[in-house]
């Protein structure tokens, strides 16, 4: 069975798409081909990856990528994960794509303690992680 890839689009490539790639390829990269990407690569943040550990994923071997045309046009499922993104996705060539768009805060411009700024990824994080296990249990 040919895996179905799936293409996740933020603005710079560096948290939630980051996060929702982990998740995906964690819990189903038996069924996906699961890819990343934003509009710009602002590189890995370091408090996903941490977010990300603390909840048993290891994104650390993840590469900030710009998008990859190639890449968009043979997608299953786009899915954007920032408005910005959704606003500016390249033209999709793929009339067969299914393009979604599942908004979560930037918790890159969350503001506060340290402890105030990591809550706000733990939050997100947890809030991309049950959008992923939704996706995974439509079987889609």
């Amino acid at each position: 069975m040919d895996k179905k890839l799936v293409y996740f689009l933020c603005t710079g490539n560096s948290c939630r798409s980051q996060i929702a790639d982990g998740f995906l390829k964690a819990l189903g990269s038996d069924r996906y081909e699961v890819k990343s990407a934003g509009l710009e690569a602002h590189g890995l943040n370091p408090r996903a990856v941490q977010v990300m550990q603390e909840a048993g994923v290891d994104i650390t071997s993840h590469t900030s990528d710009v998008i990859d045309q190639d890449t968009l046009n043979r997608a299953d499922y786009i899915i954007t994960l920032c408005g910005h993104a959704d606003e500016h996705c390249p033209a999709i060539s793929n009339p067969n794509a299914v393009k979604w768009h599942w908004g979560f805060d930037d918790p890159a411009k969350a503001t506060g303690t340290e402890e105030e700024i990591m809550t706000s990824f733990r939050t997100v994080r947890d809030s991309i992680k049950t959008r992923i296990e939704q996706f995974l249990a439509e079987g889609k």
